[in-house]
């Protein structure tokens, strides 16, 4: 693959949602009115992210403006959705300047209008696109004057003053964390960021970027399906008293029994390149989504509830962040919030999960060299 192909598959990556597989037979996620959980419940426990105070669970929004290959959902049925979650406890929303690329901002910013100052919305840069067309190009861009002048951007498509929680969607190996973070507290000192994060990060990054200026947030794929954080990120945020927001938290549908064994991908589908849903390790990692479902039986809950309710259970300050274009997705996620977990039954869950090791990469090789990528030192 040359350079313009392998630096174009992660940034589709980063801009485009993940398309729906074709040709299969898999059941949708099951609603939970069918198991008999009040999908209906509103969200009522806080959660801190370093000293951001949020909801217990957020909602992504990355694919509001192209959801899958052939599919544009309706944008009043997404504002709706936007303020549906808001009426129902939801106050974290999760944005990026990449996801559309711009237009998913447009969205939630109209969707949060009425509402803006009772609300936490975040969003991301770090990604080369246009500030002004939102054309994609090669590679990344954290060099401090673009970082303002995408924050620019932002505050317009969001409607806002400022954003709550500003995320480095993917460290710059050309930039100094301490650049970026220098940028970052001119923003804050002007009141236009009030917090800041980092996404995938290499670890000696993120010390030294909360070091230059006290970070409030990681965001990371985190699920049953991949636990990769679990050895030396979650360790390290504890430690640093930073919140983690998992993103992917029901492992790109897998993790609500959406996907089985006759599944196949899409042209276009990240899932169709990413290993651990070849045909050749799909039918053995369903073993997971086996687990999942027995105790979804269990809890009287839904596949879907238990993989979220297993990561808030994992510490008090772990946030995630699961997306949704359907309405009864997003009631049933909220309905999350209502299952628990004794010590001994997540002793035991997270034990059976760990015993099934996952075969396959969680990403293509072009989209994983961005993750765990360490800044250069400052001269």
């Amino acid at each position: 693959m040359g350079r313009r192909g392998f630096l174009g598959v992660a940034g589709s990556f980063a801009a485009t949602p993940l398309l729906l597989a074709s040709g299969s037979q898999a059941p949708a996620q099951e609603t939970a009115q069918a198991t008999g959980v009040n999908s209906t419940a509103a969200l009522s426990g806080r959660r801190k992210l370093g000293s951001l105070e949020v909801s217990s669970l957020g909602i992504g929004v990355q694919n509001m403006s192209r959801t899958y290959q052939t599919t544009i959902p309706t944008r009043p049925e997404m504002i709706n959705i936007i303020r549906t979650a808001f009426d129902r406890g939801v106050t974290f929303f999760d944005a990026a300047e990449a996801y559309g690329p711009h237009e998913v901002e447009r969205i939630l910013g109209e969707g949060i209008a009425p509402f803006r100052d009772r609300v936490l919305i975040t969003s991301k840069f770090g990604w080369n696109i246009d500030l002004e067309t939102g054309e994609r190009r090669p590679g990344l861009n954290s060099r401090p004057d673009r970082i303002k002048l995408a924050v620019e951007g932002m505050l317009k498509r969001l409607r806002t003053d400022h954003i709550d929680l500003l995320y480095q969607h993917r460290v710059d190996p050309d930039v100094p964390i301490e650049d970026v973070a220098g940028a970052v507290k001119d923003l804050m000192d002007q009141g236009k960021v009030t917090h800041w994060g980092l996404s995938e990060m290499g670890l000696n990054t993120l010390r030294r970027a909360h070091a230059a200026l006290p970070v409030t947030a990681v965001q990371s794929e985190y699920s049953m399906l991949w636990r990769g954080p679990e050895s030396e990120v979650l360790p390290l945020c504890e430690e640093l008293g930073i919140g983690f927001v998992p993103w992917s938290p029901l492992g790109v549908g897998f993790l609500t029994s959406a996907i089985d064994a006759r599944t196949r991908f899409a042209e276009g589908d990240i899932r169709k390149i990413e290993g651990r849903f070849s045909a050749e390790n799909l039918p053995h990692n369903l073993a997971l989504v086996e687990l999942v479902k027995s105790w979804a039986k269990r809890k009287q809950a839904t596949a879907a509830q238990i993989a979220l309710a297993w990561l808030m259970a994992q510490k008090p300050w772990i946030v995630p962040i699961p997306g949704t274009t359907q309405m009864p997705h997003l009631l049933e996620n909220i309905g999350a919030a209502s299952v628990q977990f004794t010590p001994e039954e997540l002793a035991e869950l997270s034990a059976a999960a760990g015993a099934i090791q996952v075969q396959g990469a969680r990403l293509p090789d072009a989209v994983l060299v961005y993750s765990g990528v360490e800044a250069p030192e400052k001269s």
